[in-house]
């Protein structure tokens, strides 16, 4: 059980890195500095929570393979 729960999240885990501009390539694009910058950072890791939850969801994961997966995943988002 806990190998296929490693292999479960080693598969998200390439799936994660195969998203679309992380967050700060999003911001640095557009040009945002200070007050703007900062509000389209938290918009958008708080969207990319959601999408990550949604995502672990979909897979089934629970417990601590949804934990890291769901952090795993919106580190990548967020550029961090």
């Amino acid at each position: 059980m806990k190998r296929l729960l490693l292999t479960a999240f080693a598969l998200c885990c390439m799936a994660g890195a195969a998203q679309a501009q992380s967050c700060n390539l999003q911001a640095s694009d557009k040009k945002l500095a200070g007050a703007a910058k900062t509000s389209f950072l938290t918009k958008c890791e708080k969207d990319a929570g959601s999408a990550c939850d949604k995502q672990a969801a979909d897979r089934k994961l629970a417990g601590a393979a949804k934990n890291s997966f769901t952090k795993k995943c919106v580190s990548d988002a967020v550029g961090g």
